[in-house]
Order: structure tokens, then sequence, then C-alpha cells
């Protein structure tokens, strides 16, 4: 298959375009992801009165930020589309903010929880209204004069972390977020490469408020969960071996390649340079004979972006493999376990849905027919690496939905399939 580079990471996308919000001066912003949801995030910071220039062609955005003080009350509602990071993570910066911000989606974010945000952001002094008592959107955020808290979160997250920490930046005192295991740390490695005051311990975060970024040129590393379909396809396509360069292979970020790796992939990664704090590097996977695992509960957190690709691996290894305690998948962009095991048996796959996960078993032979992205650009990016090994042609219903993340996937895995 040969060697192929993917989009720029989402998740640091995200936040880049944030932090230089922050930052007094101009900051540019080289191979972000400029799928839909990155750039719900950048309108919405324009409509914050932030400068936000986006070159496709050069694939940068260019961001001219001014602090606390350049952030305004917007004139209208803020539409964040299908993005639920931008909403977490915005929830944060809008809390800094005086004044009143109303933030919106797609029918499909207004259904995703967001008082997980919104209840912390309430201690520091924001208030914060919605629907279900400001657990759904539409949300109106009144922010302004926050205190810093100490705040231990049920479920490791690493959009209410980030959405935390950004709300202590503004705040008086310190801001401390504890999780129960530690969850992707983009943010605070980003925040500490940009000057900012943050102390790390095991699992817990603090930041000092009255602290701002300084202006920053940074390329993005490839996303690793874009990375992971590529990833999987190659494990289970008879004959591949491809080389994935110049992705972030952040520690918090890798659970998905151990995780193929105990399942016998013949599969390898390493750090070759850096950004922002960020390890970049490349990995080699080649097809080879799997074997069914359970997935250790203690990972899903990890990996929890990564499981439907994993699912599609899991179809083609020797007996069973389970995954648990990942009920966190029910309220993505669809329900994912739902999803997940509607199309697997669809395809002729032995798959049952459990409570908090799903059992995959295999090795089984992928028949073709219709399946339903349900929405959710992982399911139809995952179901698009089974068509691969089909029986026949898998046709995916509602393929747009892939625009949000990985809208060039057919253009790289052509590149990717041509080179075998």
């Amino acid at each position: 298959m040969g060697e192929v580079s993917v989009p720029g990471d989402k998740s640091i996308s995200h936040r880049a375009l944030i932090l230089a919000a922050l930052a007094e001066g101009r900051s540019r912003i080289i191979r972000p992801n400029l799928g839909d949801d990155v750039r719900s995030t950048a309108r919405a910071l324009e409509q914050l009165g932030v400068r936000c220039e986006i070159a496709s062609h050069k694939a940068q955005v260019e961001v001219e930020g001014g602090g606390w003080e350049r952030l305004s009350e917007p004139d209208d509602v803020i539409d964040l589309g299908n993005s639920g990071t931008s909403m977490r993570v915005l929830l944060g910066l809008c809390a800094g903010i005086e004044g009143s911000v109303v933030l919106t989606g797609d029918s499909s974010l207004r259904r995703r929880p967001m008082l997980r945000v919104a209840a912390p952001l309430r201690q520091m002094g924001a208030r914060v209204d919605g629907r279900r008592h400001g657990d759904l959107a539409p949300l109106t955020i009144r922010g302004g004069a926050l205190s810093g808290v100490d705040v231990r979160l049920q479920v490791a997250s690493a959009q209410v972390k980030t959405a935390l920490l950004l709300a202590g930046l503004s705040a008086g005192g310190s801001t401390r977020v504890e999780e129960p295991t530690r969850s992707r740390d983009h943010t605070e490695r980003m925040l500490r490469a940009l000057g900012v005051d943050v102390r790390v311990d095991d699992s817990s975060v603090t930041v000092r408020g009255g602290s701002s970024p300084r202006t920053f040129d940074v390329v993005i590393p490839g996303d690793m969960s874009s990375a992971m379909f590529l990833v999987a396809a190659a494990a289970i396509v008879p004959g591949s071996d491809l080389t994935l360069v110049d992705v972030g292979v952040n520690p918090t970020r890798t659970a998905a390649l151990g995780v193929l790796e105990s399942m016998g992939a013949a599969i390898s990664w390493g750090e070759t340079s850096s950004s922002l704090g960020e390890p970049v590097g490349s990995i080699h996977v080649a097809q080879s004979p799997l074997r069914g695992i359970r997935v250790p509960p203690e990972l899903v957190p990890s990996l929890i972006d990564d499981i439907p690709a994993l699912a599609i691996v899991a179809s083609q290894a020797e007996g069973e493999t389970t995954f648990s305690g990942a009920a966190e998948l029910r309220v993505k962009e669809s329900d994912r376990i739902t999803a997940l095991v509607t199309n697997l048996k669809q395809l002729g796959v032995d798959a049952e849905e459990l409570p908090d996960g799903l059992v995959v078993r295999g090795p089984g032979e992928i028949a073709g027919g219709e399946v339903d992205s349900f929405g959710d650009h992982r399911i139809a990016l995952s179901f698009a690496v089974a068509g691969l090994i089909a029986g026949s042609r898998v046709r995916v219903k509602g393929w747009s939905c892939v625009d949000t993340s990985f809208p060039e996937f057919l253009d790289v895995l052509g590149e990717v399939t041509a080179s075998r």
C-alpha cells in the first residue's frame, strides 16, 4: 500500500484556533483539519470578534488574536453544526466573556449531553441555561467574573477538561481539574508550550487565572483518529503493507494501536519530531493473522473514538472480541453501539449489543449491501473500510457526514490502493 499522510488532527486544530484567539497578535496554523467541525469553531470565533482567515489552497489559517479583551458578545446565535467538541470547549471560552452567548447546532448536536460542562462552569460563576436544566442545546451562557474551582470529573473527558481550563484562564485564582483516568492531554501540552502556567499531577491539571498564551506558528500533526481507519484497512486487507507519516503519536491517543498489537497485528510506531509539545511520528502496519481479545474497560476512555474501526478489524479476528465500559458510545454523533451492531449484522457479521459495549465474533465473510451512517462520520468511515474486503459492493447511506472530519478519505484511500 505504500506511504501516506492524513489530514491534520481535529482535536489539536480546535484548540490551536482557540488559543490563537487568546494570544495577543497573529498566529499561523499550518495543515489544520479543515473539515466542517473545525470550520464551525473558526466561524464561532469570528462571531466572537476574532479574525480567522482560512486559506484552503495553502492549507493554513491565520488568526489575529487580541486576548480576552477582543472577545465580545455576538449579535446572533452561534450555530456549531454537528461539532460536539466546538460546543463543549467553546462553553468554557464563552464563560470568560462579558455578556450572553447562545450556542446551538444541528438536531444531532442538540441531543448530546452538555450538563457535564455546564455544571462545573456554574460553580465558577457562569450562568448556563438550556433545555433539560442546561443539559441540551440551545444553551445560553452569561459569563465574566469567574472564580477558580477544584473540580473532580465523574467521567474522563478531554473536552470537559479543556472547557474548564479555558474558563480558568480568565478566572480569579487557580482552577484544578481531576479526572478518574487521564484523558487526551493536548490542551495542557499546548498551554505549557505557549508559556501558560500549567501544573500536571498524575490525573489532575491546574491553571492559574490571568495567564495568556503567546502567539505561535504551528504545523498540525496528522490526526490519529483519522489514521486509524487506514491502519484498520491495512490490518485486514490481504497483502497490505502501509506506512503513515507525520501522525500525532501522543501517548494518550495510541491506545488503539496497542489493542491492535494485542490482537496480533504487525504494527509499529514511534516519535520522530514534535510540534507545540505534541510528539509526531510514523506508523507501519501490515496485514497479518488476528485473534479476538477482551479489550480492558480501563483503556476505553483512551480509545473511545477508535472502537468503530476496531470493531471492523475484530470481524476478521479469530474468536471473540469484547468491548465493555463504553457506554459513552451511546451519546456520540449517533448511538454507536447500536449503529455498529446493526450494520455489522446487515453485512453478515456475528455481533451482539451489550448495555455498555459490544461483542464481535470472527472471522466472518463480509457480505455486500447497504448500511446506514446514522449521520456519524466514524460509522461511515468504518464501514467504508469493511467494504474493502466485502464479497460485493457496500453502500454507505449518508456518506456526506464524513465532511465533519475526513472529507479527503476517498481520495487518500484511492492513493493508497493505487500503490498496491
